[in-house]
């Protein structure tokens, strides 16, 4: 089974959106599954650093 996915609405930066569609496409995924995939990894550094202090 999927995991459930909420959807939201954020503003991002003209700039920003472009790298990360850039980036996406080069990883052949789709623009929500980069920063998804963007936003876990930096969960999962976050909570490493909090941990180890």
């Amino acid at each position: 089974m999927r995991p459930l996915k909420d959807k939201i609405s954020i503003t991002i930066d003209s700039d920003i959106v472009t790298k990360i569609k850039d980036l996406a496409e080069a990883d052949d995924r789709s623009f929500s599954q980069y920063i998804n995939m963007v936003l876990k990894e930096h969960i999962q550094k976050s909570t490493k650093k909090t941990t180890k202090a």
